[in-house]
């Protein structure tokens, strides 16, 4: 293993002692995390979600995934001149100061138990299939929290079974997936493809749409940057694992659509809950493709809950570390905050209790879009922060032809992350910016505690 450089050192430094149970990520665990946190559950239902815009939702698809690997380049770059846990908040603040920081921090925050909500009622929609479970009420709200607290617990037994988890479930969830996808071309009928563009709306109206459904599919594309601090030779693996992660997780979503929808009849797909239980059906004759895809999806977005509960921790824990965040937040058992894992855990199974009790009218559907929104905070300061090391020559050993090259994929991935927020709809953004004031509120008493406490330090001195 190569030998920490001083920042990381310092800033992985948390006062306790390695033990067994906490494990730096290598290349693989750490390429694994970022594939694992991209794929979920969306997978399983976006063929039918985009299938009423027609096949043009492919172009959607190409340009979500170019934005998202500009994202993934920068989000490597950055990496190596900051190798720090943190990820967007370390890069925010370094080049904007405190605030920026703690915005970014609190915005990612949102978007990391959010999507642990919906990840977790998105599985119990498959488990359903396995368990009859829509009977019930306090059924389903039962093993949502289940779903929920088992990556929960995974996460507190330390990183060295976090790692573990992720890697396997990512295994496991890529072999439906690629049957699907590579089976599916075999099978591939060009006349299930329906009409290019369906509906009134235009090219354009219609790619802009289809990417307001997908745009929760790509999230997570900043993961190993976030966990910089527990992998290996930073400078070296994340933006490795980062590049790869997204190229992994843009080629599974582009052939298994592609698949799907050129094995499913266009009219049957668009009134589809199991797109990929159709094809399967549709590849290999019977029913048994609806079980089979059920327990894939369940595997998936059981690894997703596993990566995503280890990045909720980690950014609160790096604001914490530089007294932005409660200080509790700071704490690290095994190495892991245990606290951001609790509250994190909490705060989603609140959420998902409260989906469930809302009835069919909650608003739990504009949440998720509002976790897109809050996504693209830090994606746009990370960004901006590239651009303003760039320009104000901060970024180290960097020649001309490449100061170019990264001032225009920070340029890029600065408009696609405009993009996705114009994709998220009024609603999340209204939704969204409330969330964001009310940090703000928070911003506030956490640093006019700081700053009384500073003040009596000095005056004791």
């Amino acid at each position: 293993m190569a030998t920490p450089s001083p920042e990381l050192t310092a800033s992985h430094d948390t006062g306790d002692a390695p033990g067994k149970h906490a494990r730096r990520f290598g290349l693989p665990v750490a390429t694994a995390l970022v594939m694992g946190n991209i794929i979920g559950g969306g997978i399983f239902l976006l063929p039918a979600s985009v299938a009423p815009f027609g096949t043009i939702s492919l172009v959607a698809f190409g340009v979500l995934t170019l934005g998202a690997i500009a994202l993934a380049l920068v989000f490597g770059r950055l990496a190596e001149q900051h190798p720090r846990t943190g990820g967007p908040y370390v890069y925010a603040r370094e080049a904007f100061g405190d605030f920026a920081g703690f915005l970014t921090a609190w915005s990612y925050w949102i978007t990391t138990w959010v999507s642990n909500a919906a990840l977790a009622v998105a599985a119990v929609g498959y488990l359903d299939v396995l368990l009859p479970l829509h009977g019930s009420v306090a059924a389903t709200i039962t093993a949502a929290l289940v779903i929920q607290w088992l990556p929960a617990l995974a996460n507190l037994a330390g990183t060295r079974y976090v790692g573990a988890v992720q890697l396997v479930s990512t295994v496991l969830k890529f072999a439906p997936l690629l049957l699907v996808a590579v089976g599916g071309l075999f099978l591939f009928d060009p006349s299930n493809l329906g009409p290019f563009q369906a509906g009134d709306a235009g090219p354009f109206g219609a790619i802009s749409a289809s990417a307001a459904i997908l745009l929760f599919s790509y999230l997570g594309v900043e993961s190993a940057a976030v966990s910089a601090g527990e992998v290996r030779d930073p400078r070296r693996n994340v933006g490795r694992a980062t590049i790869l992660g997204t190229l992994g997780a843009a080629f599974v979503y582009l052939l298994g659509t592609l698949a799907v929808f050129g094995t499913v009849a266009h009219d049957k797909l668009i009134g589809s809950t199991a797109p990929f239980s159709d094809a399967v059906n549709a590849m290999f004759g019977g029913t048994w493709g609806g079980a089979a895809v059920a327990c894939a999806a369940l595997v998936s977005m059981t690894g997703a809950l596993n990566g995503w509960t280890l990045l909720s921790a980690q950014t609160p824990y790096a604001a914490a570390k530089d007294g932005l965040f409660p200080a509790v937040f700071a704490r690290k058992r095994r190495g892991v905050p245990t606290a951001g894992v609790l509250v994190t855990a909490v705060l989603a199974s609140l959420l998902t209790v409260y989906n469930y009790t809302a009835g069919p009218e909650g608003v739990f559907e504009t949440l998720v879009l509002v976790t897109t929104f809050t996504a693209t905070v830090p994606y746009l300061l990370a960004t901006a922060a590239q651009i303003y090391f760039l320009a104000s020559g901060r970024s180290a050993g960097v020649n001309r032809p490449r100061l170019i090259r990264d001032a225009v994929l920070a340029s890029l991935a600065a408009g696609f992350s405009m993009w996705l927020v114009a994709g998220s709809g009024y609603a999340a953004v209204y939704q969204g910016v409330l969330f964001l004031f009310a940090g703000v509120l928070v911003h506030a008493c956490i640093s006019a505690r700081r700053n009384r406490n500073s003040g009596r330090t000095g005056a004791a001195a």
